[in-house]
């Protein structure tokens, strides 16, 4: 597999229309065109959402405090429409990971994880409605488990699992193949049988 490697000329980075240009981002022989995250980041971003939404779901079925995890489902709400809406790069969240996470970065294409986080945009919508309507039981139990496992995945195994529900739905022809999809984290993109590369890079996007 071709490592990937990202140049910047004069310290620039390109904005694009979603996610993160870096000039001279090579993987599998080619050019990736497409917009990119890194991918220590997004599982830094993952975990840290776990930690508060697990804190958030103790008090609510143990101390029976109710707050925390309405104020944790309208941060997180707010948190994925950034995400959703502009990059990881403008959410709250991404502005503390960027200041922790000081490993080489891995690339993987942008719109992926858009993806991915639509879907985490609508699980948090649902907790958000539910728990400020002061619904309880187990429907907000369930979708908060849910919830957390799939940041779990994510942040411990680095398991995306709404890239690869995108990469199965292509797959049965139910989607059409986005060209953007160009290199996801544990070859998720690789949907017609071609590599998606070596994310791996020595520079940093700051």
């Amino acid at each position: 597999m071709t490592e990937i490697q990202a140049s910047q000329q004069d310290g620039m980075n390109i904005p694009k229309t979603y996610g993160i240009s870096v000039l001279g981002l090579h993987g599998a022989g080619q050019e990736i065109r497409s917009g990119v995250f890194d991918e220590n980041q997004v599982r830094a971003a993952a975990g840290i959402t776990m930690l508060m939404g697990a804190i958030a779901l103790v008090c609510a079925y143990s101390a029976k405090e109710y707050l925390p995890i309405q104020t944790v489902t309208t941060f997180f709400f707010m948190e994925f429409v950034i995400r959703v809406r502009f990059g990881l790069q403008y959410s709250p969240l991404g502005h503390v990971v960027r200041l922790i996470t000081h490993l080489p970065p891995q690339w993987v294409s942008a719109k992926p994880k858009r993806f991915a986080w639509t879907l985490g945009l609508v699980l948090s919508f649902a907790m958000m409605v539910i728990t400020n309507a002061d619904i309880r039981g187990p429907l907000p139990l369930t979708i908060c488990l849910v919830c957390l496992s799939l940041m779990w995945l994510e942040s411990v195994l680095g398991l995306c699992l709404g890239c690869e529900i995108h990469a199965w739905l292509v797959r049965r022809g139910w989607m059409s193949k986005d060209e953007a999809f160009e290199i996801c984290a544990s070859g998720a993109c690789n949907i017609d049988g071609h590599p998606s590369g070596d994310n791996r890079s020595s520079d940093s996007v700051r």
